[in-house]
């Protein structure tokens, strides 16, 4: 089974949080349940649409495939069963950065990634960002969940 780099859910507390507007991109800005990130991440909202309040599964994989094995082709995930078949908005990525801010019990860790000119942003913790590399490859992987749904 894939071990993903990160997931838990997240519920949309702001769009566009500096006033900028683009056609066909909203940055949300986001809160994790479980680990308690804080998230800004640009999203396509002509295909996938979001807004304040909506809540979200949101998992980063360095693969589609369930075993974790490379993506070599984009067709042959079409074929065959993989992550693709459980979220609904998928981009591919690289992390290009990762930063330390603040110091003490406010030590925070960021963790940048740009998939296709859209940005992303992850900050908290550092023990949930362990897994992360300068220069990784990565699958964003989106599905909103209904406000009652529990994690089993």
């Amino acid at each position: 089974m894939v071990d993903f780099l990160f997931d838990d859910f997240f519920s949309v507390e702001s769009l566009n949080p500096n006033g900028e507007k683009f056609d066909k991109v909203s940055r949300i800005v986001a809160q994790s349940e479980k680990h308690g990130m804080l998230m800004h991440l640009d999203v396509n909202t002509e295909i996938y649409p979001m807004k304040k309040g909506d809540r979200f599964l949101m998992v980063l994989s360095p693969s589609l495939n369930w075993d974790g094995a490379p993506v070599t082709s984009y067709e042959k995930q079409v074929e065959q069963k993989s992550l693709l078949d459980k979220f609904e908005y998928i981009m591919h990525g690289l992390v290009y950065n990762l930063a330390e801010d603040g110091s003490g019990s406010e030590f925070k860790v960021g963790i940048y990634a740009s998939f296709g000119g859209l940005q992303m942003l992850l900050k908290g913790d550092p023990s949930c960002c362990t897994e992360f590399k300068r220069d990784q490859k990565l699958f964003l992987l989106v599905r909103k969940v209904p406000h009652n749904f529990v994690r089993e």
